[in-house]
């Protein structure tokens, strides 16, 4: 018999096996809008049909900024996103990532692929983008040179620091060919070493419109570049690969004006604190050796150093009379254990011995004889007395019962 469950465990459990499924977790749909809302929380809820059937959608409102077209009824759309349950009503719904309208389907889904081609190449990595210089002498854009970009650069440069130097590429910004050209501005700064960072800008459109940016050769251009490269394409929801693959990646073009130089005011005001604090530290430093001088200067013995010379001298008197007194005891010491160990020798030596009554019996070779057993009759022998030596002959040898 089958366990009872709760309606909320069985919705759980159809939303487990919905999201472990792998068609689901990344789909691409196609349908008609229907049924639209913008919540005031940003979210987007709508419904997308077809002749025969419908499915609930969802966008949240972090995606949705995302968009360059506001949606509405009647739009015929590409979504791209997961399903999922909502758990509260059961019911079944495309959690909504991207929007496109349809005609773009086909652009949105290269842009996908070459995306995750060059992601994999590793062509978006960090160890890859160079830095962008702090004060470039030369900064290089390439846009169009007619419209709102280039003048919003020029303004924003000019209002931030007013003396800097421009190298504008003009170019194309849209249509089949524009890529190409792109290309061409960035190896001319390259080959001719003309500027220390480029600027790559254009205003915001549609997909089709920003398609230039999105090309593979122009990704490869841009990742080989030797100068860096900052990409400004289009409004700030928007994305290129172009903008994935330069070195930094700028909202929009007047932000990356700022970005490739600082505030000039900013920069002096900045001079200026750290001057004064140098210039505090430097103060508070001369400060403190001079107080250090004077508290030296004022010191007994820079004042009177021939007291300290005549106190040092005391102190040598004192160490060199303490010095005496201990080398004095010392000798004593030894001088008393000198004469006592002296006074023991004597009383053991032979000499002494001799000068008590006794002799020293030896045979011709001077051995001293110390026993009966080690001389024969008739043998010569030397007895040495206190005053002089008796040379003798061996007439008997009688062995002692003691």
């Amino acid at each position: 018999m089958s366990r009872i469950l709760s309606v909320s465990q069985l919705n759980s459990y159809i939303m487990g096996i919905i999201s472990n499924d792998k068609l689901l977790s990344d789909i691409i749909v196609s349908g008609e809008i229907s049924n639209f809302k913008h919540h005031s929380s940003g979210h987007l809820y709508f419904t997308l049909k077809d002749e025969r059937s419908l499915i609930k959608c969802v966008m949240f409102s972090s995606n949705a900024i995302k968009l360059n077209f506001k949606p509405s009824d009647g739009n015929k759309v590409i979504v791209k996103g997961y399903i999922s349950v909502y758990e509260k009503n059961g019911a079944y719904q495309i959690y909504v990532q991207k929007i496109s309208l349809e005609g773009t389907g086909d652009l949105f889904t290269k842009f996908e692929n070459m995306k995750n081609k060059l992601r994999a190449l590793g062509y978006f990595d960090k160890e890859h983008k160079k830095e962008i210089p702090y004060l470039p002498n030369t900064i290089g854009v390439i846009t169009s040179d007619t419209g709102a970009v280039i003048n919003d650069i020029l303004n924003v440069l000019k209002r931030r620091f007013s003396t800097y130097n421009i190298l504008l590429y003009p170019t194309k910004v849209q249509g089949d060919t524009a890529y190409k050209e792109i290309i061409k501005g960035i190896e001319y700064f390259n080959k001719n070493k003309s500027a220390d960072v480029i600027i790559l800008a254009r205003g915001g459109g549609s997909i089709e419109d920003l398609w230039p940016f999105n090309e593979y050769k122009l990704a490869l251009t841009i990742f080989n570049s030797d100068i860096p490269i900052i990409s400004a394409i289009g409004h700030e929801t928007d994305y290129t690969i172009s903008d994935f693959v330069s070195d930094m990646r700028a909202p929009t073009p007047s932000s990356a004006a700022e970005i490739v130089l600082p505030n000039k005011e900013d920069i002096i005001n900045y001079i200026y604190d750290n001057t004064m604090r140098i210039n505090k530290a430097y103060k508070n430093y001369l400060d403190n050796k001079k107080q250090l001088v004077s508290d030296y200067s004022n010191r007994p013995v820079l004042k009177r150093p021939e007291e300290f010379i005549n106190v040092l001298q005391m102190n040598i008197d004192f160490i060199t009379e303490k010095l005496n007194n201990i080398g004095e005891k010392i000798i004593n010491g030894v001088e008393k254990e000198f004469f006592t160990l002296t006074s023991k020798i004597e009383t053991l030596s032979p000499v002494s011995i001799i000068n008590r009554g006794f002799a020293i019996v030896m045979n011709d070779k001077d051995d001293i004889i110390t026993s009966i057993n080690k001389i024969d009759k008739d043998e010569i022998i030397n007895i040495k007395i206190s005053d002089g030596n008796i040379i003798s002959k061996v007439i008997k040898k009688e062995v002692s019962n003691g």
